[in-house]
Order: structure tokens, then C-alpha cells, then sequence
């Protein structure tokens, strides 16, 4: 019995992430998503999502690297914790076990900067121009890989916040890269 309770209760919450996926999709395509921006430090949005993903992180080197003295700005903490939310579980997603997470933030040219690194196999080249499309999966075949709309919610809510999110391949691995416009007072 506790065995197909534990089953229903994962595919309760697998099926609750999924509306809410489908639900934030709706909103951003009908452009209907409005960020509730207040002042905060990118660095404490990092480390809330590092402190809730740290036990999947357990199979996987993970550093982060905070440049001092990155200002404040004005963003809605849920979303932003949810796009790097997002970037980080699709490394652990794509990567295998023993692999780096390397999590950086900097200010550069008015802007804060986030980026995910990892060190899997990257992107095929072909997949990439694609990569932000709804409904999109670099492995089709893999249906537990999941629905192909965390990437593009991602690139909803960093645009909703008049943001930009780039990936490329890197040293053998992927990065993604978020730009988020500095708010000045």
C-alpha cells in the first residue's frame, strides 16, 4: 500500500507541474505574465534555489561563484528562482553522475549576469536554434525527460523581465546565460 501511495503521490506532483507549466506557457504567450519586481540580490536567489536543490545535487561537483559587490536590482524572485531553477536541473537532467555544475554571477555593462555551466556533452549543433521552443526535446525518444516547456518558461520570464538568455557550448559542456538589466534607484 505505501508503495502505490508513494506512486500517486509522484505523479500528483509530476501532474501539478505540469499545469502549472502549461498555465505559465498561457500566460507568457498571452502576454498576460506581469513580474511583481521588488529590490533584490541575485546572489540570495542563487542560494535559496542552491539550498532546495542541494539533495539532487549530491552526484554532481557543484560550484558557485559570486563576484562582490554585485548590486541590487528589481525582479520578481519566484520567476527568477524558477529560471535558474530550471537551467540547473537541466544540467542534472543532461549530464551524467560525477560531472561539474558551475554556477557564476557578475555585473557586466549594466547588467547582472547568471550563467549555468556544465560539463556533459553539450548541445549537438543542430538542436540549438531550437532549444527555446515550446515543446522542443533534444531527445525524443526519452519521454521521462519531460515536456519540453522548462526552457522555453525560462526564456518567457527572463524576457518578461526585459532580460536576455543566450546558451552556448563552451568547453565541452553547455552554458546558458542570463542577462538581467540593472534597475538603478
Amino acid at each position: 500500500k505505501r508503495d502505490f501511495l508513494q506512486g500517486i503521490y509522484d505523479e500528483a506532483l509530476r501532474l501539478n507541474r505540469l499545469v502549472g507549466n502549461l498555465l505559465d506557457m498561457s500566460r507568457i504567450e498571452g502576454g498576460a505574465l506581469h513580474p511583481e519586481k521588488n529590490w533584490y540580490a541575485i546572489d540570495e536567489v542563487i542560494g535559496t534555489v542552491v539550498q532546495r536543490l542541494e539533495p539532487r545535487l549530491e552526484d554532481h561537483h557543484l560550484t558557485v561563484d559570486l563576484a562582490p559587490g554585485i548590486p541590487m536590482t528589481l525582479l520578481d524572485f519566484s520567476e527568477i528562482d524558477q529560471v535558474i531553477t530550471n537551467l540547473i536541473e537541466n544540467a542534472l537532467k543532461y549530464t551524467p553522475p560525477g560531472t561539474s555544475i558551475n554556477i557564476k554571477a557578475r555585473h557586466v555593462d549594466e547588467k547582472i549576469e547568471v550563467s549555468v555551466r556544465d560539463t556533459g556533452p553539450g548541445v549537438p549543433r543542430e538542436h540549438l536554434p531550437h532549444l527555446f521552443d515550446k515543446f522542443y526535446r533534444v531527445d525524443k525518444r526519452n519521454r521521462s525527460m519531460g515536456t519540453g516547456l522548462g526552457l522555453a518558461i525560462t526564456k518567457g520570464f527572463v524576457e518578461a523581465h526585459d532580460g536576455r538568455l543566450d546558451v552556448a557550448n563552451e568547453d565541452g559542456g553547455a552554458v546558458f546565460t542570463v542577462r538581467l538589466p540593472r534597475v538603478r534607484v
